[in-house]
């Protein structure tokens, strides 16, 4: 995949897919190689949009787009990255924590004094950031998708793995290929060049064993008493865990890893408190699209009455997560479909008998959880599946979510 820039020059290129990601990679082309000609392809615009790429050279895929889409020499914004850029790259990816952890990684080195940046998946475009500074001096704190990874051609100097579990199996059809586009962030790492990983976890070890590069595993014992982690579960010490390990890999003072670690506020939608409200406490966790996650929260947070479930039906194993609702006796649960279907199966055949609201409505949801729960008790939405069934996204389903809590608080 030609990348560089010296490969890029005088080149017809064409970005397929034109969101924040094809915004970003069209801004930073025209500013770096003038002589090229540049094109859009994208679905909003016409309907044929793949129809065009013979017209062009070479094509620049955005992560949203199937590979398998691409029908010309191509390359990603990712791979334009990482051919690029100048200075210090951490890589963090995972099915969950990823945000958490990079976000971590990057405020203990803002708090040491480097000069950090805050990139990818979380939100902010890699070509948008390095177009801002891009030197030797530069540290560049990557959040790293599958759909980034899938077909990547660099690996970054430290590349950090939370944890594998099943997920995205739309987009990649096998959990196989999942694991293979996740296990592509070291797959051109030098012997020079870093892999943290979590020990607990028997495929990061078996990861760890095929890398090239130095293995590092997650610090066994924080050097601060684990009071200091401003973030609620097992899970989020696992992330903190990670960011300390990248911290000691860079030499960073323990002083100012613990500063960070203090000052450090929960992200939007991660276990999120939203508030008290008519004597519940609502808990804001729609980032947790998978079953495993959602256990994960409900291990992080006691006295849940009220619990918000189901999405986009990928076909997920329910039964565990429906042990941990009988386990817990959580007494009410609303389903969204379609995977509300599967998860009611599953606590059905566990002869457990919850209060159930079956709708699609998240204002009805929020006004079960109202007149259900019990006062002093919490009620949380932690769907264990993706949102897509009925939202956009994770963040538009938690927003609807706190947006009814406090409409309804008023009523």
């Amino acid at each position: 995949m030609p990348a560089k820039l010296t490969e890029l020059k005088g080149k017809k290129i064409l970005i397929v897919g034109y969101g924040k990601e094809g915004r970003a990679t069209k801004e930073f082309l025209e500013k770096s190689v003038p002589d090229a000609k540049i094109g859009i392809a994208d679905e909003k615009y016409d309907a044929a949009y793949l129809e065009k790429q013979d017209k062009y050279d070479l094509a620049i895929r955005t992560p949203s787009i199937r590979k398998e889409l691409i029908t010309i020499p191509y390359t990603t914004a990712t791979n334009l990255f990482f051919a690029n850029v100048k200075g210090l790259t951490i890589g963090v990816t995972g099915t969950k924590g990823k945000s958490t952890t990079a976000s971590l990684i990057y405020a203990i080195l803002k708090e040491a004094g480097y000069k950090a940046h805050l990139a990818g998946n979380i939100g902010n475009p890699l070509l948008s950031e390095i177009q801002k500074s891009n030197t030797k001096k530069d540290v560049f704190v990557c959040e790293l998708s599958s759909y980034q990874l899938d077909d990547i051609e660099y690996s970054p100097h430290i590349s950090v793995v939370i944890n594998l579990y099943a997920e995205h199996m739309n987009y990649h059809g096998s959990i196989k290929k999942y694991w293979h586009a996740k296990s592509n962030i070291i797959a051109y790492a030098r012997a020079g060049d870093f892999l943290v990983y979590n020990p607990k976890l028997k495929n990061l070890v078996k990861l760890a064993r095929s890398a090239r590069c130095k293995t590092i595993p997650l610090v066994a014992k924080l050097p601060f008493p684990e009071r200091v982690i401003p973030l609620l579960g097992n899970h989020n010490k696992e992330n903190v865990r990670a960011a300390v390990t990248v911290a000691r890999i860079l030499k960073v003072p323990t002083k100012y890893t613990i500063a960070a670690i203090r000052k450090f506020k929960s992200l939007p939608h991660r276990l999120e408190n939203v508030g008290k409200f008519k004597g519940i406490t609502f808990y804001d966790d729609a980032i947790s699209t998978t079953p495993e996650s959602t256990m994960q929260a409900l291990e992080a947070i006691h006295n849940v009455d009220t619990l918000l479930l189901g999405g986009q039906n990928r076909g997920y194993n329910f039964k565990a997560l429906a042990r941990i609702i009988k386990k817990k006796k959580i007494r009410n649960i609303v389903l969204f479909p379609n995977s509300g279907t599967a998860i009611a199966k599953a606590i059905k055949e566990t002869k457990y008998k919850p209060i159930v609201l079956k709708t699609i409505d998240m204002e009805k949801a929020v006004r079960f959880a109202y007149r259900h729960s019990r006062p002093g008790s919490v009620c949380l939405l932690s769907t264990a599946s993706p949102s897509y069934s009925i939202w956009k996204n994770f963040e538009k389903k938690g927003d609807l979510f706190k947006k009814c809590i406090r409409k309804l608080n008023r009523c």
